[in-house]
């Protein structure tokens, strides 16, 4: 390792605080992990293959209203890292159901898979017809906000409200002039996760040089993951994933959401996918959310936009009292 990084890392680790050794391994399906509520299993067969889906079902503990939200996380995520926001909604009397969709955390990965967006929706779908729930409020995350908003697209009967928490896919990345990579250059790349890594993109990248001990616990659960028993199992499938993102974009159809929909964004955010490999002009106007929430508010026909300036990635993990306080009072305005 350079020793301008090891200088770098090492004074990162003095300002941030004490952090996890991040030595921890977890199995394929996220074993030894611990969630913060009970994980059941949805087994089903997909493309020839029986899967199984790790889910978080919880309850209404305040005065159940009678309403379920679905919450779909994001890529470098799991249904775990919902953890506040699970709270916040039991306990404003919703049903909350958290998945793992299929090649992340606590959910089967195949050795081969076609994924899209359409395909995870239709999973999730059948989870919830499992679960006896005929119509939720569906929120997505990060990449959650990309499948939230195919979801919302393919059952719109059955999709109660929209809620995108700072959702990548607000822009064809592609289109924009980001190269292609192939499945085997995402996979060489994933292989080589470290959660000095992890730690370095999400300081930078979610939380705006602001890290909290408490976000170590998300380190270690994707280090942990990918450096476990199923090493190259679960890059294969990241690898996967990467390529779905990339290549089917859902911000041509933000015009053909007709649900209401709800957009928390923290302005400061920069995410991109590719960005680290695109012409330096390219890279300049890629991530913008500062101005992509506003854009894409415009094109959702009955959409809410609420800001968080100053915010990352990740706003219900940075400010969760703030974001939740937001959340809860835009879906009840709906």
């Amino acid at each position: 390792m350079p020793h301008a990084f090891v200088t770098y890392f090492t004074c990162l680790l003095a300002a941030v605080g004490p952090t996890y050794a991040a030595s921890s391994t977890y199995g394929p399906e996220l074993q030894g992990f611990q969630y913060p509520y009970p994980v059941e299993h949805f087994s089903f067969q997909s493309q020839g293959k029986s899967l199984q889906m790790g889910y978080m079902d919880i309850p209404a503990t305040g005065t159940a209203n009678g309403r379920s939200v679905v919450l779909m996380h994001g890529k470098n995520f799991c249904g775990a890292t919902w953890e506040g926001s699970i709270k916040a909604l039991s306990d404003a009397g919703y049903r909350v159901i958290a998945p793992d969709q299929i090649g992340f955390c606590t959910s089967s990965k195949p050795e081969h898979y076609q994924y899209s967006f359409q395909q995870l929706a239709i999973n999730t779908h059948q989870l919830l017809e499992k679960l006896g729930i005929q119509k939720a409020t569906v929120i997505g995350h990060s990449t959650g906000g990309m499948l939230a908003t195919r979801y919302a697209l393919m059952y719109p009967t059955q999709t109660e409200q929209l809620g995108l928490v700072n959702p990548i896919g607000l822009e064809d990345w592609k289109a924009l002039g980001v190269p292609y990579q192939s499945v085997d250059q995402w996979y060489q790349r994933e292989l080589k996760l470290s959660a000095e890594g992890v730690r370095k993109y999400e300081l930078d990248t979610y939380y705006v040089g602001r890290w909290k001990p408490e976000y170590e616990r998300w380190v270690d659960m994707l280090a942990g993951l990918n450096k476990g028993p199923g090493h190259t199992q679960v890059a294969w499938n990241s690898a996967l994933i990467y390529d779905m993102i990339f290549t089917q974009p859902v911000y041509y159809e933000f015009k053909d959401v007709q649900v209401p929909t709800l957009l928390l964004i923290g302005t400061s955010d920069t995410t991109a996918i590719g960005k680290d490999v695109a012409p330096p002009a390219v890279k300049a106007r890629i991530g913008n959310y500062q101005v992509l929430g506003k854009q894409v508010a415009k094109l959702i026909p009955h959409a809410t936009l609420v800001e968080f300036p100053g915010l990352g990635h990740a706003p219900q993990m940075e400010e969760p009292e703030q974001f939740h306080k937001a959340l809860l009072q835009g879906l009840n305005a709906l």
